[in-house]
């Protein structure tokens, strides 16, 4: 890997320091990745939040809207080992964690057993249409996804950090496709929806994308960097205020819970787990230093509660029976739970 050093670069730095570094790199990467995408700015936002935050994304959109294109150039702007597995229905849990092989020993001449690294060992893994591929192989990822190691005839082996899984999913192909199961789904951090352009944009991407090949995208964060960027986004201070009001409202989307609105109890099986507090206040964190602030407000946890919440929301018939989508839930969730009366 290249462009890495043996010490950390940002070592001395101050967290007042890493934060404006961590606003400046942001904007150099949307500006990589600028050369090769169109609008998109909220996705573009959100990718970055979980880049920061460490945690994992699943973008889904219908076909032809960038979504490996984003992931792919993203990568190129990192530093970073980055890996591509085309989820298909013949894939193997062995070809993404790989596997022990026998091997001959130059040495003794015996033959030995020898683990062969699969593609997750990576930095960066674009699951590429991750639901085309059975449950029994989307669970390989489940270990990785968490603890961020795999385990592999019983040897457990870790993997190099940072370590984040990019997936894609297709919502209106469904022959040949398996539902992600509800334990992977709550270990995405966000699912980030892609829409269709505005008519600006996609005339502009027209054009660029008919003409010649853009500018190259230069690698302008290191491995090293991220790594004291993720540490620092952990070190934002968030008022309890702030941190209480993600805990009730991601309370108030279980049905079971006694503050649940009635629309939730009328629509929902289950609700969002407490991971999606977790996410609400680190990607709020990222946000905040994203946007060059250095505190987390109500509104980070509001803009950040549809990307957060809507794959941890589980309808029920009736939900889908009156085409209720967990978005349209999350908004009026958005105005059912009080927000604290003090501004930050």
């Amino acid at each position: 890997m290249t462009g890495t050093a043996a010490t950390d670069p940002l070592a001395g730095l101050d967290d007042g320091a890493l934060a404006d570094r961590l606003h400046e790199a942001g904007t150099r990467i949307t500006t990589e990745l600028r050369k090769v995408i169109v609008g998109q700015d909220a996705v573009v936002e959100q990718a970055l939040i979980a880049l920061f935050a460490g945690g994992n994304c699943l973008l889904v959109g219908v076909p032809g809207l960038a979504k490996t294109l984003l992931i792919s150039t993203l990568a190129q702007a990192l530093d970073l080992k980055f890996s591509r597995i085309q989820f298909t229905p013949d894939l193997m849990p062995s070809d993404v964690t790989g596997t022990d092989v026998i091997q001959d020993d130059p040495a003794t001449g015996q033959r030995r057993l020898a683990f062969m690294a699969g593609p997750v060992f990576a930095n960066v893994l674009l699951a590429d249409e991750i639901n085309r591929t059975p449950p029994k192989t989307q669970s390989a990822l489940l270990e990785a996804m968490q603890e961020k190691r795999v385990t592999v005839q019983g040897r457990t082996y870790e993997l190099e950090p940072p370590f984040f899984v990019f997936a894609t999913q297709n919502p209106i192909e469904l022959e040949g496709t398996y539902p992600l199961p509800e334990a992977q789904l709550d270990r995405f951090m966000l699912e980030v929806f892609l829409d269709y352009l505005s008519a600006e944009d996609e005339v502009d991407v027209v054009k660029a994308t008919t003409a010649l090949p853009p500018e190259a995208v230069r690698s302008v964060l290191t491995r090293a960097e991220i790594l004291a960027y993720q540490r620092v986004v952990r070190r934002v201070p968030v008022a309890d205020a702030v941190t209480t009001y993600a805990v009730d409202f991601v309370r108030a989307s279980r049905p079971v819970q006694a503050n649940a609105p009635e629309f939730i109890r009328k629509y929902v099986s289950y609700g969002a787990s407490v991971r999606a507090a977790q996410a609400l206040i680190l990607g709020g964190k990222a946000r905040a230093l994203l946007q060059g602030r250095a505190h987390v407000g109500y509104d980070d946890v509001i803009a950040l509660a549809r990307p957060v919440l809507r794959h941890r929301l589980i309808l029920n018939f009736q939900a889908q029976s009156e085409k209720i989508t967990p978005d349209h839930l999350i908004e009026k969730l958005v105005a059912a739970v009080p927000v604290p009366r003090s501004s930050l």
